[in-house]
């Protein structure tokens, strides 16, 4: 047999490979950002978001070119203009298409298929940062279980933080009907303090991937769901969770967990995650997503 001093040397180097195999693809993630951002940095200077997309008049949902205050380059971004319009969406899940269990860098700027109408995507933090540091923003989130019904919830004063603090996560005041599953996050004690548990920082959660966790606890809940999320309890409320093909295939609460509504176990079918400014004028015409509808060649900024 081969002594264990051997095979503990032959596993340090398998490890060691890895972590190197990692290193060079965050390194290519690094220059594949650093070209796209050469592109977008020369497009002049458009809407803020897209509430301000849907304020000057473009009431399709579809892709559309915005370019946050403090942004260094414009963004390609989706806007749902359902539910009052004007929303930026910033997360999709559909099918299990697209892994989320992804590393840091990754969550930093975003991955996935944003360009078909159902692919699964994750915007970015930093573009995350950038939006919602430009003023007071909602965050709605809707969901639809494997049955067809469909819930959704709405936080107000929702802000991610920058990367220095750990995209850390702040919301309000809830409202909906798919329960508080963030109330860890937000909810307010007597004496005006919020819950203290792991992977909250003092006024909110810290957001944590495998590569970069908050605490060990977070640590923990990173390798249970293999996603990056803000573990505020865990799972009690992960929509980046595993990706299952049915509502109770998972073994373990590691799913697309909402728990207000369906529980740990029940791992949902679809979720969007998108923001607004808390300030938008809704406009009286609203018109469901398109391509190519009539009136569209006078909108440049929407990518048919």
């Amino acid at each position: 047999p081969v002594p264990c001093e051997v095979k503990v040397v032959r596993l340090e180097a398998e490890v060691q490979d890895l972590m190197n195999l990692i290193s060079d693809q965050h390194r290519y993630i690094q220059e594949l950002h650093n070209s796209q951002a050469q592109q977008l940095e020369h497009i002049p200077n458009s809407h803020l978001d897209c509430s301000q997309v849907f304020a000057d008049g473009n009431v399709a949902s579809g892709l559309y070119v915005i370019r946050p205050d403090g942004s260094p380059t414009a963004l390609t971004v989706y806007c749902d203009m359902n539910d009052g319009g004007g929303w930026t969406v910033f997360q999709r899940r559909r099918d299990g298409k697209e892994s989320f269990d992804r590393s840091w860098v990754e969550y930093k700027h975003g991955f996935g298929d944003l360009h078909s109408p159902d692919g699964e995507f994750w915007l970015g933090n930093d573009p995350l940062h950038y939006l919602t540091s430009q003023g007071n923003y909602d965050l709605r989130i809707n969901m639809e279980d494997f049955e067809g019904n469909q819930r959704y919830a709405e936080y107000k004063n929702f802000k991610v933080d920058d990367e220095k603090d750990q995209y850390q996560l702040h919301l309000e005041e809830f409202t909906g009907n798919a329960g508080d599953a963030l109330a860890d996050a937000h909810t307010l004690f007597p004496g005006g303090k919020k819950w203290a548990g792991p992977g909250l920082g003092s006024s909110g959660v810290k957001f944590s991937t495998f590569d970069q966790p908050t605490n060990e606890t977070d640590r923990q809940c990173v390798r249970l769901s293999k996603s990056g999320w803000w573990f505020s309890r865990c799972d009690s409320g992960n929509l980046n969770g595993h990706y299952y093909k049915g509502p109770y295939e998972a073994m373990t609460n590691d799913g697309v967990v909402w728990y207000t509504w369906h529980g740990w176990w029940y791992s949902i079918k679809s979720v969007v995650m998108m923001v607004r400014a808390a300030d938008l004028e809704h406009s009286p015409s609203v018109i469901p997503p398109s391509v190519g509808a009539p009136g569209s060649a006078d909108r440049p900024q929407l990518i048919g």
